[in-house]
Order: C-alpha cells, then structure tokens, then sequence
C-alpha cells in the first residue's frame, strides 16, 4: 500500500495538481484584496457609498452596527454583501483563469504550427539567379 502511494504522489499529475492549489491559496489573497480594496470603492461611487460587506438581515431580534458586532454578538445574520463579494470574487477569478487558458491555448497552438512546419519536408530549392546566369553565359559560350 506505501508502494502505491508512493506511485501515485509521484506522477505528474498530482504533482502539477499540488502546484496549483498553492498558487491557487495565493491567488485567492489576491483577488480578495482586489474586491476589497479596488472594486468595491469603484462600486461605491457608483452606488452612492453603498458598501457590500456590511450588508445584512438580522435573523431575529437585535440591532447592530456592523456585520462584524452582530456576529461577534452571536447572532443570527443573513450576510448578503459577503455573497456579493463572493460573487464579485468568483467572476474575477473565472475571468483571469479564462485568460490564462486562453493564453495558454493561443501558445500551445502557436507551438503545434511550428513543429509541424519544422516536420513539413521542404521543397527542394530551385538554383539560384547566379546559377542560372552562369548556366546561360556557359551555354553561349559553346555555341
């Protein structure tokens, strides 16, 4: 069973996989922090100041200021914004993954049609205009 486990953590396969969920992790600070401190400001202008992370529903009695005073109180809250922000999140990561791919394919491509042409035999080049006209000078000459 160790042998096994050893085969299956050294294929390629689990090895980029592990590679892309920690850059993965890392990716997600960034988009985060791009929500936060990017988007949500350039939302709130269009707005009005509405700020997403700050919007709930108490689900029962109480009143608090923040999102973060009604759940430090233990109450029960239905954190829309947060969803929005998730949402907002899931959009920019689904965009720049679409662009990797994209840029990812556009090179693979470009990779095929170069090693094809290298694989396409070429056509054996005629003679040079150098050639021809030493050729035609030489035929003249024996006339």
């Amino acid at each position: 069973m160790i042998k096994e486990f050893r085969e299956f953590i050294a294929r390629g396969n689990v090895m980029d996989m592990a590679v892309g969920i920690i850059i993965g992790a890392a990716f997600t600070a960034i988009v985060n922090s791009m929500v936060k401190d990017l988007i949500n400001p350039i939302i709130a202008v269009f707005t009005n100041g509405i700020d997403f992370t700050n919007m709930f529903v108490v689900l029962g009695s109480g009143k608090y200021d923040s999102l973060a005073a009604a759940r430090e109180a233990g109450a029960a809250v239905f954190a829309y914004g947060a969803f929005v922000n998730a949402v907002i999140n899931f959009l920019i990561v689904a965009f720049v993954v679409f662009v990797l791919v994209k840029a990812v394919n556009r090179v693979k491509q470009a990779h095929e049609v170069r090693a094809e042409a290298e694989a396409t035999p070429q056509a054996p080049a005629g003679p040079t205009e150098k050639e021809v006209l030493i050729e035609i000078r030489d035929a003249l000459l024996k006339r």
